[in-house]
């Protein structure tokens, strides 16, 4: 008796399924799950965070700084909200939510035109002008190499902050050979490859030195160079974020600087980010080199593991072309670094 043998297709069969076969079913399953109530009634709860962290980015100017200065705490570390997003979309696509999934859109869209713009690298090449700025950390158990390794970064302008007065005279002998001419005053520092003049302490309400103000004679002619260190800032349980002294020292620094009839570049720790609405009377006057010609965040604090951008240099009246950091030192922070075109 003749034997009769049939080949299997289709899902159930030995043949594999065409590719644009399984995209069609997909796609249809898709488009039914999207007409389907329920997905939309699903993920609220994730929905919900999702809109609420847009919203704080959105209108993080708008929160109130009364309670614990928490709109300049949030402000200080904005960027990171970004990290929500792919963690909010596993969760809405885990409880397969199209709500939450929109919400979660939105939030990628607001951190991107919030942020985009610092994540590529807008460097040039461009500057006649590098400078860099350091805080040396008052404790740092290697000041002298410390010393020389912003010495090897190039820079024709260097503002040291958090200089420990035992520590000077390291700092002066090391980089004295680089750098013939300096002012230091209080805890702050300028050495640089150009002569300086009119150098004098800038009164930031602390009681103590740790702003001034230098002449720089560059080749495009002078330069006035603030280097500051605004007071530091900390998270209370019970106070929240104390910073009531530092956005004090702000509004002093922002007025100095304000009557400068020169070019201006600023260096230093400002124990606080561009976003921080506080610093806002230096930063409303001054161009950020990292914001301009920066490549990626820039983060300087902790050295370890950078999270914000509390260190800076800021120009008026002069083009920023790069900026960047430089390597860790024995410092808590890291050093930063800017080519300018004065």
């Amino acid at each position: 008796m003749a034997q009769a043998y049939v080949t299997e297709t289709g899902n159930g069969g030995s043949e594999p399924e065409p590719s644009g076969s399984r995209f069609r079913r997909r796609l249809s399953r898709l488009a039914r799950e999207v007409k389907d109530p329920a997905t939309w009634r699903r993920g609220l709860v994730v929905a919900g965070v999702a809109l609420l962290i847009a919203l704080v980015m959105i209108l993080h100017a708008e929160l109130p700084n009364d309670i614990g200065n928490t709109g300049s705490l949030i402000e200080t570390f904005l960027p990171w909200l970004g990290l929500a997003a792919p963690v909010l979309l596993a969760a809405a696509l885990w409880r397969r939510s199209a709500t939450a999934v929109l919400a979660v859109l939105l939030v990628a869209a607001v951190w991107v035109n919030l942020f985009g713009g610092l994540v590529t690298d807008k460097s040039g090449s461009g500057g006649n002008l590098m400078v860099a700025s350091h805080n040396v950390d008052a404790d740092n158990p290697d000041p002298r190499g410390t010393a020389a390794s912003v010495a090897r970064s190039g820079a024709d302008v260097l503002a040291l902050t958090e200089l420990k007065p035992s520590a000077v005279p390291v700092y002066e002998q090391v980089l004295a050979q680089t750098y013939p001419y300096h002012a230091v005053e209080g805890t702050v520092g300028v050495w640089s490859k150009f002569p300086l003049s009119s150098s004098t302490a800038v009164d930031i309400k602390m009681g103590w030195t740790r702003a001034m103000r230098t002449t720089v004679e560059t080749r495009r002619g002078p330069v006035a160079v603030y280097v500051a260190h605004l007071p530091s800032v900390r998270v209370k349980l019970d106070a929240g974020f104390t910073a009531n002294q530092r956005d004090n020292s702000a509004e002093a620094l922002g007025q100095a600087m304000a009557r400068e009839q020169l070019r201006v570049i600023l260096m230093g720790d400002l124990n606080g980010t561009m976003n921080d609405r506080a610093l806002s009377p230096v930063t409303s006057q001054m161009r950020s080199t990292q914001g301009a010609a920066g490549d990626g965040f820039g983060f300087s604090w902790p050295a370890q593991f950078p999270m914000a951008r509390i260190d800076q240099i800021m120009v008026r009246g002069i083009r920023p072309e790069a900026s960047w950091t430089l390597p860790r030192t024995g410092s808590d922070h890291l050093p930063i670094a800017a080519r300018l075109t004065v």
